[in-house]
């Protein structure tokens, strides 16, 4: 009986260390040289939003520039919008600096933990971690509309702010909702389900592209007009421009897609862990885990792929840079 109970053991053992060995990583055969624009960054990356990351040193990186605000201690960068820096703490305590001048703060105390937030004007969208959605006005410190959201049990840290389009705020909900409410009216106007999947269902994209609305779950991307269209894509990111819409996929793709997720083009890397999508100069650059940058054509025809030296750690995009960790990538 011993016998038997180690020789089980052995093939356990044995086949957990074959399932690791075998696990498949991206090697390119065709690595052209070594990348050579990189450099130090001023401070680690601790903590990244949809539009901005915070370093070690607390300060506020955007996508342009190194801000002067630092954000308090027990408090977490939710973004920046309208000129401002927000940031909240996980019992509900959430503060607004703005960027023009660091003396102009304030604070508002939510009492619930809060997923994201948005500024236009005197109006704070706020979306809560329960999937409770409200609008507060700023110079009243008032609550102007509540409403109640379906909680999600398990979401993806990739969190969308709410959305301004004049008079409408459009909540991007952890559940994989638009939820469209009304500032003027203070009403709900409508509801639009982007993916019914049960968990890590929240929307982690949304523009405005070519007058269609595109949004998009981990797993769904929908383009909304006149009428709804909906994909299926496993995503790793997503990127747009005027009429064109680029997305890299945990199956190693690269796709470009129209406004109405029409495919134009494919291309696609084997066993690839995509961290990082930016488009410059009519090119796509893709940063893969293994430490390799994939410079593709805009119409993914072309490709050619360098070395990179990075680490494990948070991945802020720039306009023209990658930050990884304590450490940048630039494009030119």
């Amino acid at each position: 009986m011993k016998k038997l109970l180690l020789l089980l053991l052995g093939i356990v053992v044995s086949s957990v260390f074959l399932g690791c060995s075998s696990k498949k990583v991206f090697e390119p055969k065709d690595v052209k040289d070594d990348w050579a624009y990189y450099g130090k960054a001023t401070s680690t990356i601790v903590d990244v939003a949809s539009d901005s990351a915070m370093l070690e040193s607390r300060e506020v990186l955007l996508r342009d520039r190194l801000l002067d605000v630092k954000i308090d201690e027990s408090y977490r960068l939710l973004g920046s919008s309208d000129g401002w820096v927000l940031s909240s703490t996980i019992d509900g305590k959430l503060k607004i600096d703005f960027i023009a001048d660091k003396t102009l703060t304030k604070s508002f105390n939510l009492k619930k933990t809060i997923a994201a937030a948005s500024i236009q004007n005197d109006i704070l969208a706020v979306l809560f971690a329960n999937n409770d959605m409200a609008l507060y006005s700023i110079s009243q410190n008032s609550l102007l509309v509540q409403v109640q959201g379906t909680p999600s049990i398990a979401v993806d840290s990739r969190i969308v702010n709410p959305y301004f389009m004049n008079d409408l705020v459009l909540f991007l909900t952890l559940d994989g909702k638009i939820v469209i409410v009304n500032s003027e009216s203070k009403k709900k106007l409508r509801t639009t389900i982007v993916s019914t999947d049960d968990n890590f269902n929240n929307v982690i994209y949304f523009n405005v592209v070519d007058n269609k609305l595109i949004a998009a779950t981990s797993t769904k991307i929908l383009s909304m007009a006149a009428k709804e269209i909906r994909v299926s894509y496993e995503v790793r990111d997503i990127v747009s421009l005027e009429k064109e819409i680029f997305i890299t996929t945990k199956e190693g793709e690269v796709i470009s897609l129209t406004p109405d997720l029409q495919v134009n083009a494919k291309i696609k890397f084997p066993f690839a862990h995509f961290l990082g999508l930016i488009i410059h100069n009519d090119k796509l650059y893709i940063l893969e885990k293994q430490g390799y940058l994939i410079e593709v054509s805009k119409d993914l025809q072309t490709h050619t792929i360098y070395e990179v030296d990075i680490d494990d750690g948070f991945v802020f995009e720039a306009d023209k840079l990658f930050y990884v960790k304590d450490e940048y990538i630039t494009l030119e």
